[in-house]
């Protein structure tokens, strides 16, 4: 199957009620598209779940974009030139990482169910879907990092069944790094994704590892997520958005400089969903003071830009 190489970045994560209706959502989006050569958005949204074991996940409220400016900003998108993947995810509203939802294997009375939480999930997948079909995405992501409920095969095969009815473009599903070889029903999505937080040095056993694991497959891969903070110690640790360390944006770039020269040995690498672009972003001028993920004025944004900018749209 033949797909164009993603030279995509993630927009808007955590983006709540009417963030996208500000101009600055817009300029940022704008710039986005400017600064880094990329073809391609990844908007992800955020659902919320009280804690782990709750069974149900939450779309509507505050936490989120409403349907109509997230639209609006998918047609915007368009007049800029970018192909659009929608990536609904959730979060655990009491801070714990969504990579630990999980509930008993066995059905147990009193106790919450998979089937319950899966029900509730559907639903969240399906409603998005059906926005990814009108207005024509390229790609939609059914989950991400959901890392101890990957194990649940029918019932993710039954999600992706269920996003299929109402959405006919590819679909894809991000696990989390280290986990490439331990989802069974890779064989249920169009595009293999991960997360690419890999230490800087270890990126060549790394991608020896991933394509043994995903090659029985014979599917498109990309990295729907990677990237590093501006921060010392992070390019060791890149997952580790709470790691303590000094503001250092000659961190981040040497991580990206590392991960583009390995990657760029590695044709079935089909591109990444850089990690990450606020919808509404910090001063330009603040840029190098500034320990996040993002990349705006920072040096990283121009080692984007080279390596977006030499490759093909369609190769």
């Amino acid at each position: 199957m033949h797909m164009d190489y993603i030279k995509g970045f993630t927009f808007g994560w955590m983006s709540g009620k009417g963030a996208f209706r500000k101009p600055e959502a817009k300029e940022s989006l704008r710039l986005l598209a400017e600064r880094t050569g990329s073809s391609h958005v990844i908007f992800a949204l955020a659902a919320h779940q009280d804690h782990p074991q709750a069974v149900e996940v939450k779309y509507r409220g505050d936490h989120l974009v409403e349907d109509d400016e997230l639209v609006d900003m998918i047609r915007y998108a368009r007049t800029l030139g970018l192909q659009v993947i929608l990536k609904p995810t959730v979060n655990c509203t009491d801070g714990t990482w969504r990579a630990h939802i999980n509930f008993f294997d066995i059905d147990v009375p009193c106790e919450p169910k998979w089937k319950d939480w899966f029900r509730s999930y559907t639903a969240f997948q399906q409603h998005y879907a059906a926005i990814a079909e009108q207005e024509k995405c390229e790609m939609f992501i059914v989950g991400c990092e959901m890392v101890q409920s990957e194990r649940r095969d029918q019932e993710w095969r039954d999600v992706i069944a269920a996003v299929r009815e109402v959405y006919t473009g590819l679909v894809s599903y991000n696990t989390d790094k280290y986990q490439e070889g331990h989802v069974k029903w890779w064989d249920a999505v169009d595009v293999i994704s991960s997360s690419g937080y890999y230490p800087i040095r270890d990126w060549e056993a790394q991608l020896d590892r991933i394509e043994r694991e995903i090659a029985p497959y014979g599917k498109p891969f990309f990295f729907a997520e990677a990237g590093c903070p501006s921060r010392s110690g992070s390019a060791q640790v890149p997952n580790d958005w709470g790691l303590e360390g000094e503001v250092s944006s000659e961190e981040q770039t040497r991580f990206y400089e590392a991960m583009f020269r390995h990657v760029s040995q590695r044709h079935w690498v089909r591109g990444f969903g850089l990690w990450d672009w606020s919808a509404h972003l910090y001063a330009e001028k603040d840029a190098l003071t500034d320990d996040g993920y993002g990349v705006y004025g920072k040096p990283a944004e121009r080692v984007i830009q080279q390596f977006y900018q030499g490759i093909p749209t369609q190769v």
